[in-house]
């Protein structure tokens, strides 16, 4: 079996894990992809850690059963919770979030002062805090939840005053703290870069999550002999989602710019 013709297959609670989808499009433009968005349980990022880890590993099997060669946790919550245990239980190789995005934050800050914003359960869990001062114990780090922000982003308010509101309400205890770097560190946070950078301005540099993620997912399929380096065709993506299939559908040809598979939907309980 060649196993770097399979598919690498992606999974998030919603559509922002289409963020990363879109960053690996560009990076891999070869590789197939399986899209799994959990569109009936989403966000996650309200959920408790136990039940993170059992959506996680459901949306992992499912995707092994599309003989998926790598799975990529396209959500920060997941990755902050779950990616232990998907490594330890499943034998293919588990890509998160957040590790390239703490690189990347160190990378990118010049003075130390690097904001941090998510959803509830990554900020709780301390993953971004844990991950950047492990490799560097001098920045300082100020972390915020952002628990409005999924749910404006999956309604389609990537620009409307509501989410503008929101931002700003979010953002300025941080830029009180005068940091010089921003981890976007949801997938979804991504789609309102925009307003996030008109708010915060030039002086402040954005780390995007799907970008560090996608090149990371490069880095390590290369490492571990795994890229499709033979496939001259343009890769496909074949979506699943757990509710709502005309309205992904609608958001993922807009999004990535590109016609997509038929969207299926799945029973994850049924499969």
């Amino acid at each position: 079996m060649n196993l770097a013709a399979q598919p690498i297959g992606v999974f998030d609670s919603g559509i922002g894990g289409l963020t990363v989808v879109r960053q690996l499009r560009r990076l891999l433009p070869h590789e197939d992809l399986v899209y799994l968005g959990d569109t009936a349980r989403v966000p996650y990022g309200t959920k408790s850690p136990a039940a993170v880890v059992r959506f996680a590993c459901e949306d992992t099997q499912f995707l092994l059963r599309h003989n998926v060669k790598a799975v990529v946790v396209a959500c920060n919550t997941a990755s902050a919770w779950a990616l232990s245990t998907l490594t330890q239980r499943f034998d293919v190789p588990v890509f998160g979030v957040i590790l390239p995005g703490a690189r990347a934050a160190l990378d990118t800050t010049r003075v130390g002062r690097i904001g941090i914003i998510a959803t509830n359960a990554t900020i709780r869990s301390m993953a971004y805090n844990k991950a950047i001062l492990a490799r560097n114990d001098t920045v300082q780090l100020y972390a915020r939840a952002c628990p409005l922000l999924v749910p404006l982003v999956e309604e389609g308010w990537m620009d409307h005053p509501v989410t503008r509101a929101a931002l700003r309400e979010y953002l300025r205890p941080l830029l009180r703290r005068r940091i010089d770097t921003l981890v976007l560190g949801c997938t979804h946070y991504p789609l309102l870069k925009t307003a996030i950078s008109k708010i915060v301005g030039p002086r402040v540099r954005l780390v995007d999550s799907a970008e560090t993620c996608a090149e990371f997912v490069r880095e390590r399929l290369a490492h571990l002999r795994l890229l499709n380096t033979r496939r001259r065709r343009a890769g496909t993506i074949q979506p699943f989602v757990t509710d709502e299939v005309e309205r992904f559908s609608t958001v993922a040809a807009q999004f990535l710019g590109e016609a997509v598979e038929t969207v299926i939907k799945v029973d994850l309980a049924a499969v």
